[in-house]
């Protein structure tokens, strides 16, 4: 392409939109499935349960440490699919790309896209861009739908959950939240942490037909403490965390300590939480520290009998309340 940034004509329909598909969109993302001519495709092999997960993607900036937008959306549907029970197989992709963006950089996302995707057997089936004017978009948006096929032998859901029952974590929460904050240069704070943004499927598949597994969800937006709200909601017990085993680099605490964020609140993107019967913990956690991204899981917390709150049992031996999100401190995050 000879154009360095997105022009609105990219979007019209004509030449520029073509080349702007066939050289960035269909030359990464290139797979017997996706045909780039065809209002629809045919998705072959797909048997026994099929499971569908759709997401939007918006982060500032686009790229940051350990990651940019393009492969945080391939780990955000892998994820929702992994933490269900699924195999991914198939994807589509929408893109809202705002004009003025450089193709290069565009260029850089999809690829990272596409490179996410083969490294978790996702293969990207049908697409569609379209450009919206300078100002009115954030460089670029994804959507992308995701359809696996459910390899748990065993129900898995909020339903199975039942007082006693273990709470544990796959590794160090807030990882993601504080790295983007800290790529925005804002406050006059740097420094060198990576986000979590990876694949969590090898940590499920793991773990999938594991006697005892109840329920699996990555803690994304609202972090560790809104999955907790969600489970004590959803079945009316309350959920007690430990501060003292919650896994937090030392990076993350000082940050938040700075500046009044609570880590338990912020966005993972390569994180489990997974409630087990409290026989099956131990077993859990050894089958996940033998992987590269389970080595500091850890033990969190139970499932009591209660009001349906979330309570944090803090290190220094008290108990407080953790209340559900209601301010957003870091928008366009995930």
């Amino acid at each position: 392409m000879s154009e360095q940034r997105i022009l609105l004509a990219h979007g019209n329909g004509g030449r520029y939109m073509r080349e702007l598909i066939t050289e960035i969109f269909a030359r990464h993302l290139a797979n017997p499935v996706l045909n780039t001519d065809a209002d629809a495709v045919l998705l072959p092999d797909l048997t026994g349960d099929i499971m569908v997960t759709t997401d939007g993607f918006t982060v500032q900036p686009l790229e940051f440490p350990g990651g940019n937008l393009g492969s945080l959306a391939v780990h955000g549907v892998v994820n929702d699919l992994a933490v269900a029970g699924a195999e991914p197989r198939y994807a589509t992709l929408s893109a809202i790309i705002e004009e003025g963006l450089e193709i290069a950089l565009l260029d850089r996302l999809i690829a990272s896209f596409a490179q996410a995707a083969k490294e978790s057997g996702l293969q990207v089936a049908a697409g569609d861009t379209k450009v919206v004017r300078h100002s009115e978009g954030g460089g670029l948006y994804l959507s992308v739908a995701g359809i696996g096929q459910r390899a748990a032998t065993q129900p898995l859901g909020m339903q199975h959950i039942a007082p006693g029952d273990a709470v544990l974590v796959s590794g160090p929460i807030g990882d993601h939240g504080i790295a983007v904050m800290l790529a925005r240069e804002q406050f006059g704070l740097s420094g060198e942490l990576q986000s979590d943004s990876t694949s969590v499927l090898p940590l499920a598949r793991a773990i999938w037909n594991q006697p005892g597994l109840k329920f699996m969800r990555d803690p994304t937006r609202g972090g560790l403490a809104t999955v907790a709200h969600e489970i004590a909601r959803s079945t009316g017990l309350n959920v007690v965390l430990d501060q003292a085993h919650i896994p937090v680099r030392g990076e993350v605490t000082s940050v938040c300590e700075m500046l009044g964020y609570d880590p338990y609140f912020l966005a993972c993107e390569g994180r489990i939480i997974a409630v087990v019967k409290p026989e099956s913990a131990e077993t859990v956690l050894q089958t996940w520290k033998t992987l590269p991204g389970g080595k500091d899981a850890a033990r969190i917390g139970r499932i009591e009998t209660g009001k349906a709150q979330v309570i944090l049992e803090t290190a220094l031996g008290g108990r407080r309340l953790l209340d559900e999100l209601e301010d957003d401190p870091l928008p366009r995050i995930c």
